[in-house]
């Protein structure tokens, strides 16, 4: 059985292209290899999660 890492940190580079969700609920499309940005909303490090 294998897990995946559905949570990412800011400075954190996209491994799955998709949709992905920051703590305050902003979503935003990022490609492989994009690195994930400070929260749109608050402009401070966030958790963004991947949306499945």
């Amino acid at each position: 059985m294998s897990t995946t890492n559905t949570s990412y940190r800011t400075g954190d580079y996209v491994q799955q292209p998709g949709d992905y969700i920051c703590e305050a609920g902003r979503r935003i499309t990022f490609k492989e290899g994009d690195k994930l940005p400070y929260c749109p909303v608050t402009g401070l490090d966030t958790t963004w999660y991947y949306a499945e």
